[in-house]
Order: C-alpha cells, then sequence, then structure tokens
C-alpha cells in the first residue's frame, strides 16, 4: 500500500466521515499531521479508520494500542506492517459504550506525540522508564454528608477520565461543621492541569455534572508520594499466583468465560516465511486483548513485522473470538524455532489472555477490601481505564467506596499495579458475613474490566 494511503474497508467501499489530518504527501516532515490520520464515523455505530504512518521503534503498537484503550475505545480490526524502519498501522476502532465522549483531537494529539521523529531511532532500544508526572490535588467539598465519593464516585472518575486525568489516590475527610471533603490525587495526560484554562474546564464540567452545591479547587501537591503498604504474604500470594485454582474455575460464575478463554490455541509455524515465525492465536474476545498480546509480545523482546487482527464474522464456528496473525522475529533477528522458547511465549500468552488481571476481596480489620491487580509494562505503564471500570462495577451494585489508592508491588518476578478500594458495608448489601455478596463484587468486577457490560 503506498505511505499515506488510508486503506478502504474490507468488502469493498472506501470510509466516510470527517478526516482529521492527511490531504499532503507523507513527503512532509515527520511528525507532521499525515503521520496520523482519522477517518471518523459516518453515523453511530460505524468504524472510525485511525492511520499511523511513521517510523517505527520498540513496543511502538503496543504504545498505540493502550492510547486507544485508554480512551475509552475499541479496536475491531488491524493491520500492522513494518520493515524494521518504517511502519505502517491501521486500526479500526468504535467506542466501547454510547456513553463515552471521545475526544479525537486530543487522541490525535496524544497518538502523534508518540510517533518518532527521525528514523535515528534503533528497531529495538533499551526500553527506558518514564519520566515522572506532575502530582495535582483536585479538592471537592460536598454538603452531603456521605460524600461525593460514596454518592457519585463513578460519575466523578467517568469525568476525570475523559478529561485524561488519572486518579493515583483518594482521601476523605470531614469538616468540623459536618460537610465533607473529597481529595482526588492525580496526574494530567494532557500535562495541562498547571494552566488557569485547564483548572478551570476540570471544574466547571466537574461541577455542571455534579450539580452547583458542589464546590472544587485544584491544587498542587509537590509533597506528594505515591507510597503503598505492602499486602500481607498470604494474601499477595493468592492475588498473584500464575494459574486460577481448579475449584474457583469450576464454581465461578464466571465459568462459561473461563472456559471459553481456556480453549484458546496460539500455534507457531515456521513453513510460510524465511525469514519470520507465524504465531497464529485464536481465543475469546475480551476489552484490551490486543494490547495484552502486543504488550507481552513487547515484553518478550518479540518483534512484529506483520500482523493483522479479525474479529469473528456472523455465522463462524468462531463465534465470541478474535483471530490474530502474527509474522515476528526474536531480537537477535531469527525466528523463533527453539521447541522451548516457543512453550514460553506459547505460557506467557495463554497466561495472558486467561488471567490479565486479578480481583479479590479480603478483610481488612472490621472493614472489607477490594483488590484489583494489573501486570506493569517493563517500561513502567500501568493498564488503562482499570479504576474507573472498578468504580463503575460498584456503581451498578450500589457498593459506596470508603477510600481507595493505588501502588507498586513486586511478585511473580514481574511488577503489578494494586488498585485498594476500601468497601462501606450497608445493610442493603452486606459484605462482612456474606460470602455470595463477596463473590457477587468479584464477578461484577472482573467482568466491567473484561468489557462484559461496556
Amino acid at each position: 500500500m503506498p505511505v499515506g494511503q488510508v486503506a478502504a474497508r474490507p468488502g469493498g467501499g472506501g470510509v466516510g466521515g470527517m478526516v482529521l489530518g492527511g490531504g499532503a504527501a507523507v513527503a512532509a516532515a515527520v511528525g507532521g499531521d499525515d503521520a496520523v490520520v482519522m477517518q471518523l464515523a459516518a453515523a453511530e455505530g460505524e468504524e472510525t479508520v485511525i492511520t499511523v504512518n511513521c517510523p517505527d521503534q520498540a513496543g511502538l503498537g503496543c504504545d498505540l494500542c493502550r492510547t486507544i484503550l485508554e480512551f475509552g475505545l475499541r479496536i475491531t480490526r488491524g493491520d500492522v506492517s513494518t520493515d524494521g524502519h518504517w511502519c505502517f498501522v491501521v486500526f479500526w476502532v468504535v467506542p466501547r459504550s454510547s456513553s463515552i465522549k471521545i475526544r479525537w483531537a486530543s487522541l490525535k494529539n496524544r497518538l502523534m506525540s508518540m510517533c518518532p521523529s527521525s528514523y535515528s531511532i534503533p528497531f529495538y532500544p533499551d526500553i527506558s522508564q518514564p519520566g515522572p508526572s506532575k502530582f495535582y490535588l483536585l479538592k471537592l467539598l460536598s454538603p452531603d454528608r456521605k460524600g461525593l465519593l460514596h454518592v457519585r464516585f463513578a460519575d466523578v472518575t467517568h469525568i476525570l477520565s475523559d478529561l485524561e486525568l488519572l486518579i493515583h489516590r483518594v482521601k476523605v475527610s470531614t469538616t468540623p461543621d459536618g460537610r465533607v471533603v473529597d481529595l482526588f490525587f492525580i496526574t494530567d495526560g494532557m500535562e495541562l492541569l498547571h494552566t488557569k484554562e485547564r483548572q478551570e474546564e476540570t471544574c466547571s464540567t466537574l461541577m455542571a455534572t455534579l450539580g452547583p452545591s458542589i464546590s472544587c479547587e485544584v491544587l498542587s501537591a509537590e509533597g506528594f508520594q505515591q507510597g503503598f503498604s505492602s499486602l500481607p504474604p498470604k494474601i499477595a500470594e493468592e492475588l498473584f499466583r500464575v494459574e486460577l485454582a481448579e475449584s474457583e474455575i469450576c464454581s465461578s460464575s464466571l465459568s462459561a468465560e473461563l472456559k471459553r478463554v481456556q480453549t484458546a490455541t496460539i500455534n507457531f509455524d515456521n513453513s510460510l516465511s524465511p525469514a519470520h515465525t507465524l504465531v497464529q492465536i485464536i481465543c475469546a474476545d475480551q476489552k484490551g486483548l490486543i494490547y495484552d498480546i502486543l504488550r507481552t509480545m513487547k515484553d518478550c523482546n518479540i518483534q512484529i513485522f506483520y500482523g493483522r487482527f479479525r474479529s469473528d464474522k456472523k455465522g463462524s464456528v468462531n463465534k465470541g473470538c478474535r483471530e490474530v496473525d502474527l509474522f515476528v522475529k526474536q531480537v537477535d533477528g531469527k525466528k523463533v524455532i527453539d521447541p522451548e522458547k516457543q512453550e514460553a511465549l506459547q505460557s506467557r500468552l495463554r497466561s495472558e489472555m486467561l488471567h490479565p488481571l486479578r480481583v479479590m476481596i479480603v478483610s481488612r480489620g472490621p472493614d472489607t477490601e477490594l483488590l484489583v491487580a494489573n501486570p506493569v509494562e517493563l517500561s513502567g505503564k500501568g493498564r488503562p481505564r482499570v479504576f474507573y471500570d472498578a468504580t463503575l462495577a460498584l456503581k451498578a451494585l450500589g457498593i459506596c467506596i470508603f477510600s481507595a489508592e493505588i501502588g507498586r508491588q513486586a511478585a511473580s518476578e514481574r511488577q503489578w499495579e494494586v488498585y485498594r478500594f476500601l468497601l462501606d458495608d450497608s445493610k442493603e448489601f452486606p459484605l462482612a458475613n456474606s460470602l455470595t455478596n463477596r463473590n457477587r463484587v468479584v464477578d461484577r468486577v472482573r467482568k466491567t474490566l473484561m468489557g462484559c457490560y461496556n
């Protein structure tokens, strides 16, 4: 396909709708508008086509998928190709929910910022750690005795997510006159929260949804440290175990989904290409699946030279499944021929597809705590929208949150991002002594994270 040309829809016909970027030839300077072109959907329910055409670098496909997932989009199909120096990527995407307002211009800018600016970047350099983001304190004052955190926390996280503001910790305190102060320690994905305009946009958007009785203030949190107390050894061992217990697979209400994922097939074929190994994957579709596959390849130092992602078609025997074909090489430029290396990669991929997120409920003294954990990339990046999805699930069950925090913990030879939610027990939905209700919480949170409800 010529450089800069937008792919047509499979089955004939072009794409309709507004175009963001494009117009000039890609002979223009790299990093110009042609590096990222968006063909917006002509109508609700149709796909938007995102084309990225720029120099390649280590894990670029993974980073693009992560950002698309962060903006609340689902990749329905995709084509990725590279010669090791230049890449051409096309993703067909749709919003995961009609309630999500996609900031297309902001997404385009974020994707543009990921595109390398020259050919001088090696294909697989050492993965560097991201620079520290500046922390801010968002203070919401509510006359409600229970506070925003209890009543409308999912609404707040939804708004902050749409504004590209990432929550790191939440605290609740009460003023002498009985009002409740909710404190959100956040970072800004746009890195503009130091400006008056960005602060006013944040507060006005929150107050428009939460009501005029809410007061809002954004302050610098220079002294904030993302401290995190380690989980008790027994709880950590259960949360981070590699495989699900047989009893959990058999008895869980997620049994149907888990058994379907367990039938995933991962095959290696070295006969079709003299230079590449073909990795073929057929597995159950779920939220973030393509991101999970690409981050696993990235962390295992497997280079993808061509990839195609397809959803099942109507009437297909693989209904509800995703088909993935990847032509890959090892970091040394060789094919993946060694059976032990194939088995190790197959095991890692299967683990990420079967168990990409860990969810459990534990007792914390007299209180009940929900734990959600996801693996961190070697680059230091965690999984997007976990905080939002978890609070959305708790809101659906009518469960209030007393406090929340996010931290990192090493286990199973890798880093994990751990979300800890201290839940408010109630007569309507008791948790302290009800195993049934606890299982309902775990089930709802896990299914929401996997995309069953959004």
